[in-house]
């Protein structure tokens, strides 16, 4: 009985390592409560973050919210001036941005904020690098370069171009960062950021991008490397916070492992959960079927859905 008993031990225990960190709980002992802000025309955020808190409710046993931009209860990634649920920020452990030229009124726009100066940690995604837009007659112009830039190591600059895409690599002698687990060089569909000599200089990078013509691997490279994902202090007015943010973030960039592997990664990462992270990295599969629409403006978002319609948790 006792060799029985010690071989299904032997099963279970191999089985929770696989998973990577089922039932992982915050250094207070509590459930991780994560919140998504999702509003953003061009990258549909509104599929792939779903898709992220998704993985992090089945497999990691996280709480999981997502806040979208709606008009009238409908998902719309055009709707600059509504995100609804953004109140669930105050009981959050941390929030992750996917935002792309919000307006937000005050009402709105101070749970983001506080959250942000609470000393709590965050994420941000590809277009947060131009989070808000207010313009330079408003009194939240601020939002619009100097908040990213602060908050999130940098502000919008440019990119290579639409046409073309991006290899990955790992920085010298950061391979062994732990969000970096399992994380092998890559190529995505994501079109290069601009971001050297731009970073803040609590900036670590932790991957680089060089451009590639055309949207398929094995294409030429071109033009100088920049980083793609880095860690991030902001020194918030209650205490530095930790941040991780990528530049990636193309809707099918989450077909690859590894980058769902550095998203699920860094969310740990910043929470202080490190030491959970596997050295194969967390498991990252998918939950349901992920098949988003293509990257692009106007009605290329899919329609008529309601954030009832996408189970997260």
């Amino acid at each position: 009985m006792t060799k029985f008993l010690l071989q299904a031990l032997t099963v279970v225990v191999a089985v929770a390592l696989v998973a990577g960190s089922v039932g992982a709980k915050t250094k207070e002992g509590r459930r991780p409560h994560v919140v998504f802000i999702v509003g953003d025309e061009e990258y549909r955020s509104e599929e792939s973050m779903p898709m992220l808190a998704q993985i992090l409710n089945a497999h990691h046993d996280f709480e999981v919210t997502v806040c979208y931009a709606l008009t009238d209860g409908v998902i719309d990634p055009n709707q600059s001036e509504n995100i609804k649920g953004l109140e669930a920020l105050e009981d959050a452990d941390m929030m992750v941005m996917y935002t792309r030229f919000r307006r937000l009124p005050d009402d709105q726009l101070q749970y983001i904020v506080h959250f942000a100066e609470s000393g709590r940690p965050m994420a941000g995604f590809r277009t947060s690098t131009h989070a808000f837009q207010y313009g330079e007659d408003h009194p939240k112009h601020h939002m619009d370069n100097e908040w990213p830039h602060e908050v999130f190591g940098l502000p919008w600059i440019s990119h290579h171009g639409g046409d073309n895409s991006t290899n990955v690599s790992l920085v010298e002698n950061r391979e062994d960062h732990p969000i970096l687990n399992g994380v092998e060089p890559f190529h995505v569909r994501s079109w290069l950021y601009h971001s050297e000599g731009h970073l803040h200089e609590n900036v670590e990078p932790l991957l680089y991008g060089q451009s590639v013509e055309g949207s398929e691997p094995g294409g030429e490279h071109f033009g100088d490397p920049h980083a793609v994902a880095w860690t991030h202090t902001y020194e918030g007015k209650q205490g530095e916070t930790r941040v991780f943010f990528t530049t990636l973030g193309h809707p099918f960039d989450f077909f690859e492992e590894p980058m769902r592997k550095l998203s699920i990664n860094g969310i740990f990462w910043a929470l202080g959960m490190e030491d959970e992270i596997p050295e194969n990295g967390l498991n990252v599969d998918f939950v349901h079927e992920y098949n988003p629409n293509e990257a692009g403006f106007g009605d290329q978002y899919k329609p008529d859905m309601r954030p009832e319609d996408i189970p997260v948790g």
